[in-house]
């Protein structure tokens, strides 16, 4: 691990190390219930300059980022859509959706409405896609949240491959 940084109000923390000799950046975040659109693209405006292509953005995001994130499938809102815009300009996609671009897999059940949603999230860098090879929600019984995983080829190989 090379560097660490956080919030004090326990929101973020940013993870730079290396991974078999390859540099990675993980950022976890964990939005407010109120106002979370705003707040990720502000907290992903103030990262820009650590956001690269080897950089892994994942997360209780408390949003939406598409209508088919929710059961009841209710617009998004304009906050969203302008965290959408940010995410487009930052070159940043939904990897789940990106693999997944029709699965209805939620990550939260609430109770109080009686709905599904997909506001937990994985974002990377649109040039690195090639890297991510699988990704699932993983159910959970002892939590209102399911996991997320996410596997990553380290193949060099790879790139050269796609990228004929």
């Amino acid at each position: 691990m090379k560097a660490i940084t956080r919030d004090k109000k326990g929101h973020y923390i940013i993870l730079k190390g290396s991974i078999q000799h390859k540099d990675i950046t993980l950022v976890n975040i964990y939005a407010p219930n109120i106002g979370a659109p705003k707040y990720i693209k502000n907290l992903l405006e103030d990262f820009k300059g650590e956001i690269d292509s080897n950089t892994i953005i994942a997360g209780n995001f408390n949003t939406l980022l598409i209508s088919l994130d929710r059961s009841s499938r209710q617009k998004i809102s304009k906050e969203t859509e302008t965290l959408n815009e940010a995410l487009d300009q930052m070159d940043l996609i939904d990897i789940y959706r990106e693999l997944h671009p029709k699965t209805t897999k939620f990550t939260f059940f609430s109770s109080a409405h009686g709905t599904f949603s997909k506001i937990d999230h994985m974002l990377g860098h649109k040039l690195s896609l090639y890297k991510f090879k699988k990704t699932e929600i993983i159910s959970s019984i002892s939590s209102d949240h399911n996991g997320m995983k996410l596997e990553i080829s380290c193949n060099k190989n790879m790139q050269r491959y796609l990228n004929t």
